[in-house]
Parts: C-alpha cells; sequence; structure tokens
C-alpha cells in the first residue's frame, strides 16, 4: 500500500468530499474544441478582422488542460492551464457562476488537476487572452502535488511554478513528472521525434528500404559487444537480445534488396556512463555497390540534413563548444590522427609486442594482453578521440577489430572502415563492407582463437551468415549511428539519460550513482 504524505491525504479527503456531493473526480467521458494554442489564434484573427477599437466577434470555446497557477479574489477566481500546445487563462466569475461555484472550484481545484472549462474567449485589462469561464468540470484529480522549485510571476500578479525535481538522477527516475513541469525537456522528446523522422525521410528519399529485423537472435554478432541472454522455454533455446542489425540487413543483400535501413533498439551489456545506455536506439543502413567513401558523402548530407531541420541551421553550440555541420566535413586517416597526437606511427609496427614496447616506453598505460588492434583504439580512445570536436571522418582501421569490414588493397593489416567523431566522441561506424564468404570465415576463426569467451570483441561463428555470403553477397558500404548520442549533440544535453525518456537506473533500493561520467 502507498503511504500518503500530509499534502496528498488532504486531496484524498477532496476525492472523498467530491464524490459524496456527486461529482465523479475522474470522469469517463471530456470534450474539448479548442487547443490552447488554437484559442489564442482564432482570438488574434478575429480582433485583426474587426480592426483597432472594435470588439471580435464571439468566440465561444471548450479547452483541457492541467491547472499550474491559480488565484483566488473572493468573487473572482483566475488559473492558468496547460496543454500540448501551451498556457492560457481561465477567468471566473460570480455574474456567470455563482459564488457558490467559484468558491467550489477554489476548494476543490487545486495545481495539476486536469480541467474542463467552456466560455467565451477574451483579452483583460492587462493584455491577456483569457477564456471567461461559464462551466467547468473536473478530468483528473491529482493526489501527488507537481514539484516544483521555483515561482515566476505573471504581469497579471498570478504565480506559476516550474521544474523542477531536483537532480538529473531524481528527473530521469520520475520522468512523468520532469515532462509535466518542465517545458524545455518536452521540446528535447519533440525534437529527437523530429530527428528520427528526418532520417527516415531522407534515407527513404534516397531509394532506401525500411525493415525490420529480429531483436530475439539465436546468435549475437556485428557489433564488439556483450549481449544480454535470455531463454525460450518451449524451444529450450538459450537466445540473445540483439546488440547490433548487421547480420540480418546484410543477408537482405544477398535477397537482391540493394538498400535497406532499420531504426530501431539494440542492447548491450556493458558500462553505463554520460554516454552509454544498455538499450539505445540505432540506426543502420547497407548500401549495395557502393564503398566507404560513398558512405561518408551520404553520412555528412543525412546528419547535416537533420541538424538543420530541427535547429534551423547548420551551426549549433554543444556544451560550450561551437560545431559546424556544414557538409564536407574533415577526414582524418587514422595513421596520421595518432602520429598527430602521440608520436607513435602504428606502420613501423606490424605487431602487438612492437607497439606495446613504443607506447611503454613514452609512458601510456595500455591494457594488459592487448592485441595490436586494441592497442591502437586504445591511441584513439585515450588521445585522439578527445580531439575531435568538429564533425571529422576517422578513417582506415585495424584488421583485428574490425572482423566485418573489407581489407584496404596492398595493406592486410588495415581494413576500410570509418568512425565519425563530433565533440569528442563517437558518432557513427561505418565500413565498405566484407562480402568473401572464405576470408569472413577465415576472420571468424581468428577472433575465437585470440579472443576470450568474456572478451568484448569477440564474433562468434555464424554459420548460416556465412551459408548466405556463399550465395553472393554485392559489394556493400555499411553504416550504424547512435540516434540518441545525435540527439545529444542537436539539443545540447551532455548525458544520454536527459534523451531518454526511461533510462535504465539502479533500483531504489540499491542506492549509489546509476552512471560513470
Amino acid at each position: 500500500m502507498a503511504e500518503y504524505n500530509s499534502l496528498e491525504q488532504v486531496r484524498l479527503q477532496k476525492i472523498t468530499e467530491l464524490r459524496a456531493a456527486g461529482v465523479e473526480p475522474y470522469p469517463t467521458r471530456a470534450e474539448r474544441t479548442h487547443t490552447a494554442a488554437q484559442a489564442i489564434a482564432e482570438f488574434e484573427a478575429a480582433e485583426k478582422t474587426a480592426g483597432p477599437g472594435n470588439p471580435p466577434a464571439e468566440i465561444k470555446a471548450i479547452l483541457t488542460g492541467r491547472i499550474r497557477a491559480t488565484r483566488a479574489m473572493g468573487k473572482l477566481s483566475f488559473a492558468h492551464i496547460e496543454d500540448v500546445t501551451g498556457k492560457i487563462q481561465l477567468f471566473l466569475r460570480i455574474n456567470e457562476l455563482g459564488q457558490e461555484r467559484v468558491s467550489f472550484f477554489d476548494k476543490y481545484y487545486d495545481i495539476g488537476d486536469f480541467v474542463q472549462a467552456s466560455g467565451v474567449l477574451m483579452r483583460t485589462r492587462t493584455g491577456e487572452i483569457t477564456l471567461h469561464v461559464h462551466d467547468y468540470a473536473l478530468l483528473a484529480k491529482a493526489v501527488s502535488p507537481l514539484p516544483a522549485s521555483k515561482d515566476v510571476t505573471q504581469e497579471d500578479g498570478s504565480v506559476i511554478r516550474y521544474a523542477a525535481l531536483e537532480g538529473a538522477e531524481l528527473r530521469a527516475r520520475q520522468r512523468y513528472a520532469d515532462l509535466a513541469v518542465n517545458p524545455d525537456v518536452r521540446e528535447t522528446f519533440r525534437k529527437r521525434a523530429r530527428i528520427i523522422s528526418v532520417l527516415r525521410r531522407f534515407l527513404d528519399e534516397h531509394d532506401f528500404l525500411e525493415v525490420e529485423t529480429p531483436i530475439l537472435q539465436p546468435l549475437y554478432g556485428g557489433a564488439a559487444a556483450r549481449p544480454f541472454t535470455t531463454y525460450h522455454n518451449q524451444l529450450k533455446q538459450q537466445l540473445y537480445l540483439r546488440i547490433s542489425f548487421e547480420l540480418y540487413l546484410k543477408r537482405l543483400l544477398v535477397g537482391n534488396l540493394e538498400r535497406v535501413y532499420e531504426i530501431g533498439r539494440d542492447f548491450r551489456n556493458e558500462g553505463v556512463s554520460f554516454k552509454h545506455n544498455p538499450e539505445f536506439t540505432q540506426l543502420e543502413f547497407y548500401w549495395a555497390y557502393a564503398d566507404y567513401l560513398k558512405v561518408m558523402e551520404l553520412t555528412e548530407q543525412m546528419v547535416s540534413t537533420a541538424c538543420h531541420a530541427v535547429n534551423g541551421t547548420y551551426k549549433i553550440v554543444y556544451q560550450g563548444q561551437d560545431i559546424d555541420f556544414t557538409p564536407p566535413w574533415k577526414r582524418l586517416e587514422m595513421r596520421q590522427g595518432i602520429m598527430d597526437v602521440t608520436g607513435i606511427d602504428i606502420h613501423a609496427h606490424p605487431d602487438a609486442e612492437s607497439l606495446l614496447a613504443t607506447m611503454r616506453a613514452k609512458g601510456y598505460n595500455p591494457p594488459h594482453m592487448a592485441t595490436r588492434g586494441k592497442l591502437i583504439d586504445y591511441l584513439v580512445g585515450e588521445y585522439l578521440e578527445p580531439t575531435l570536436i568538429q564533425p571529422t571522418f576517422l578513417y582506415d582501421y585495424p584488421r583485428d577489430i574490425s572482423p566485418l569490414a573489407k581489407s584496404k588493397p596492398g595493406d592486410p593489416l588495415t581494413v576500410e572502415r570509418f568512425e565519425g567523431y563530433v565533440a569528442g566522441f563517437e558518432l557513427c561506424n561505418a565500413f565498405t563492407e566484407l562480402n568473401d564468404p572464405l576470408d569472413q570465415e577465415q576472420r571468424f576463426i581468428e577472433m575465437g582463437r585470440d579472443y576470450t569467451a568474456e572478451d568484448e570483441e569477440l564474433n562468434l561463428m555464424d554459420e548460416d551468415y556465412l551459408r548466405a555470403m556463399r550465395y553472393g553477397m554485392p559489394p556493400n558500404g555499411g553504416f550504424g549511428m547512435g540516434v540518441d548520442r545525435l540527439t545529444m549533440l542537436l539539443t545540447d544535453k551532455h548525458s544520454i539519460r536527459e534523451v531518454l525518456l526511461f533510462p535504465h537506473l539502479r533500483s531504489d533500493e540499491a542506492g549509489g550513482s546509476e552512471t560513470r561520467e
């Protein structure tokens, strides 16, 4: 059973008294003729038609929304209600409603309640467009008061209480309350929806086909991550939540679907941080007869289009840094980038032992028993990545950490892969995809030999994927991008939790911090 505080107990008593008076606090039906924004727009249009000094034509309206502020003045009462489009004022007067109905509103209607009010639109002496209420009804009684930390006094003297729950953790844990009191949070998630819509429209217009692939998979693959496991009782089979769409999407290329994409959820049983959540939204596409250079061009067009569509400009400010998404983006070979920040030429060290010795000689402390690819990845993550503020394609990666990418001609240790970086973190990842089934099988064998079962770089041998490849896969370019990270950039949010409606958090009982920043 819930435990109610003193304020909640007062509201519970009001519910009892309302029902005793024949008023249902949670009626089945509601009626609305205008949103707040529609009502204001229609009244302004009527004023313009009437002309200066003339009263506008009468506009009747039925409005609904959540009470955000109230001000009782005896024979008069004011309230502000808010719906999805904005706020509008209500004006209650005894001339129309009678003293009993005005007093009833003042006594039983609280901030946070959802109400319905009908009447005629007017403009007050202070100039605010207002609904002159002729009738009202309760739609849903709020038992718990909305959180508030700041009072904002309006020009007419009314007070509106604004956000918020204290602390990012509590806001994420009670996102429903966070949304209810924070207009800027609601706008963040509207922008997120627009970003996804723009990405989808962009790919559709470039002749890509949107598809859906399995979330529960008998084998995981397509990325370097540890999976979540589950068990199908009837089939007596262990299954995995997908860590990537890649291997299924590329099967579709074998089936003559030349351009495919998917926007959906991936799941990775790995660390949680300001840019990682175990469950996240990914966009992946695969493009027959394209290579990583063509994918670079499409990527910068797509992301810059999303930026402009959402913010009206290619230039944004992210966490105090000016970012310019205008194409073309900078291209930087990984070898050159590492040399620029560390002075180490990775081509001079074709094996892990040589590279490790040089790194230690320079005072670096890389992971113990790492492969050459992991040593290079360490240099990128620790020293190069933080310097990549403007949109940058870092390209040509080590073969042993890219088991699904095609090798560069004449350089078997390097593959045609790029990652897009913005504001010092990875945004996207792409390859010229490996389509040689014999080479792919050998890569799987090497990965199984060189990595332990607990290693995130391990890719399991997927016999069905190899079977598909043996039917013939066209040359192609593949791409993956975290939609959450793009949303962070385009809404200027530091933490991924701020762009996820319901991010994963520890249970309340566990205590402690959810993330390592």
